[in-house]
């Protein structure tokens, strides 16, 4: 990983640097199609839903190469409703109309993931990205665990997601006003119950218990990869106070990393999660692909203005999480001190 680094900038040359990037940025957006700015992920997102029927299909042949390939084409579709389509909605991504966007919101999320939509937007949305790595806002502490050990959060918690993810809805929706409480609470029984159904009437299954493992199978197909990359683009890098934070361009290009390309990632998680992680916490209203378009520009940028650019593979993040377990996911992580950026 390429090491921080700092720039002596007072707050008006920071500026200064953001507004020129995003003018060389918006330049390239305006450049781009309809389909560059929005159709691809929303074709995606749109043959991710069409090969659900073939998913459940498979399940009906008896064997064990139909079974796998059934499952995996359903865990694949459901992460990448869920992750991809989730995190475009919540940043209006898909499409430039406001009604469509909390429509399509409202289906990603309370839909398919079983979760609260506006929630979720506010977390996501206010909260990490208003305060990328400021301790008690945006500092992803809501994925520290610190009563697991290492091997069991890294390897086993995962598996949980899929069952704690309703539990914590349920528990939010106690505070929601009754009738967004009543939407949510019908979306996510929706979507909860037709996968269910599917399973007994598309897929055949006999048996109950069956399609209750079957559906948690294909919620925690990507569960592990899911959680890593949460915690591994965030935690363990620069940490700010609030009363101390430094400006944007700082603060995103400090606290924020890329992991490389990987295809069935990239595909189910989208570009702004993975590789272009950084570009997306400088311009998260762009979709996935203008992501990946604006990268080369967004990393040429930072490198002659000699500001970090952080990249590392999944599989140095996975181990210097378990070497440095109990810094990272228990302790309360240090403040950076960012001398010259205050």
């Amino acid at each position: 990983m390429e090491p921080a680094r700092s720039a002596p900038l007072g707050d008006s040359s920071a500026e200064a640097l953001l507004r020129d990037l995003e003018r060389q940025v918006q330049d390239v957006v305006r450049a781009s199609s309809w389909w560059e700015r929005h159709g691809v992920d929303c074709a995606i997102l749109a043959l991710s839903l069409l090969a659900v029927p073939a998913g459940f299909l498979c399940l009906r042949f008896h064997n064990i190469l139909a079974f796998a390939t059934g499952i995996t084409i359903l865990g694949v579709c459901h992460y990448t409703l869920t992750v991809k389509g989730s995190h475009l909605a919540a940043h209006s991504a898909l499409t430039e109309s406001r009604r469509w966007s909390k429509i399509l919101m409202i289906f990603f999320m309370e839909v398919c993931t079983a979760f609260p939509a506006e929630f979720a937007k506010f977390n996501h949305v206010n909260l990490h990205h208003g305060y990328t790595n400021v301790l008690g806002l945006g500092d992803s502490s809501t994925w520290r665990l610190p009563f697991l050990n290492r091997y069991i959060y890294m390897l086993l918690g995962p598996l949980l997601i899929p069952i704690i993810t309703p539990l914590v809805a349920l528990e939010h929706l106690r505070k929601e006003k009754l009738r967004t409480a009543l939407r949510t609470l019908a979306f996510m029984s929706l979507g909860l119950y037709s996968q269910y159904w599917l399973f007994l009437s598309v897929s055949g299954f006999q048996s109950p218990g069956l399609a209750l493992a079957c559906m948690l199978l294909t919620r925690s197909l990507l569960a592990h990869p899911y959680l890593h990359v949460n915690i591994f683009q965030h935690i363990g890098l620069p940490m700010f106070s609030p009363d101390k934070k430094p400006r944007r361009i700082h603060m995103m290009s400090l606290g924020v990393l890329n992991l490389p390309r990987q295809p069935v990632l990239d595909w189910a998680f989208g570009h702004s999660l993975i590789s272009c992680h950084v570009e997306h916490h400088l311009f998260p209203q762009l979709s996935d692909h203008m992501c990946l378009k604006v990268k080369p520009l967004v990393s040429k940028f930072l490198h002659d203005k000699q500001l970090p650019y952080n990249e590392d593979s999944y599989l140095a993040r996975f181990q210097l999480f378990l070497n440095c377990y109990e810094e990272f996911m228990v302790l309360t992580p240090p403040i950076t001190e960012l001398v010259g950026l205050q």
